[in-house]
């Protein structure tokens, strides 16, 4: 993906895994219900955006596809993906949303997730998949809409959630960016998984930054909201610790027949 020269900075790249990583359970439910929309079995798979790969190997371990590919900008993530995520069904490429590296018409599903805000010309993009996916192909987005922001981070870092307001693109902009390349809407849905058992797991997790919305921050504010995070995590260490939760929109389009 053209994110910018954040995803190309090599601390980032090698705290995402860890630091966005979730149980196995959560991993396996998520690419089942991602998978569930391929329409077909042994589906081709195009992730776009896959950063350190943890969908790219997830679905070539459970969807039994016929082919995955995952296409990112970043060569530092796309080591990072070889590294952790590699798997004989999965290949790595460097490419853009709107410049997919492979033939036309090969993909029977297209992955975006947590990736089309970073998107910068998304109606080049839509086009760009219509054109390597098959006939009534899907897209798949995992994101949240701009309004619907509900990230936990918000709750100790709310200066985010103003940023990210300018950032994240609503759901109609995305709808009818992907309408104006033939697709037409499959369903729009919301999914939440665990991706920690506690909020002091979370909390040793975001030490590490491994968000690149961290870096609109100053490290003042990183380390304000990151102390705000630690007297929660302590207090409720202290209560009932509960498992954290992640939800996300998922908008599924189908390309042209």
């Amino acid at each position: 993906m053209n994110r910018g020269r954040v995803y190309d900075d090599e601390r980032l790249a090698g705290a995402y895994q860890s630091g966005n990583e979730m149980p196995e359970e959560s991993l396996r439910d998520w690419t089942e219900l991602i998978g569930s929309f391929a329409g077909r079995p042994a589906p081709s798979v195009v992730e776009v955006g896959a950063g350190t790969g943890m969908f790219c190997s997830a679905m070539a371990r459970w969807l039994r596809p016929s082919r995955v590919v995952g296409v990112d900008a970043s060569e530092a993530m796309l080591r990072q993906a070889r590294r952790f995520n590699s798997h004989p069904g999965v290949h790595y490429l460097a490419g853009t949303a709107e410049a997919v590296p492979t033939g036309s018409g090969l993909f029977d599903l297209a992955l975006l997730s947590r990736v089309v805000h970073h998107v910068p010309d998304r109606r080049r993009a839509a086009r760009e998949l219509a054109r390597v996916l098959r006939p009534e192909g899907a897209v798949v987005i995992r994101t949240t809409f701009r309004e619907r922001l509900d990230a936990l981070v918000y709750d100790y870092w709310p200066r985010l959630r103003e940023l990210d307001e300018r950032r994240f693109p609503s759901e109609a902009e995305v709808l009818e960016d992907f309408a104006g390349a033939g697709f037409t809407v499959r369903t729009v849905t919301s999914f939440a998984r665990p991706v920690t058992a506690t909020l002091g797991e979370y909390h040793a997790r975001m030490v590490a930054r491994p968000q690149s919305k961290f870096t609109q921050l100053t490290a003042a504010e990183f380390q304000e909201g990151l102390a705000r995070l630690e007297a929660a995590a302590h207090a409720e260490a202290e209560a009932s610790p509960a498992a954290v939760v992640e939800r996300y929109d998922v908008a599924v389009l189908a390309s042209a027949a």
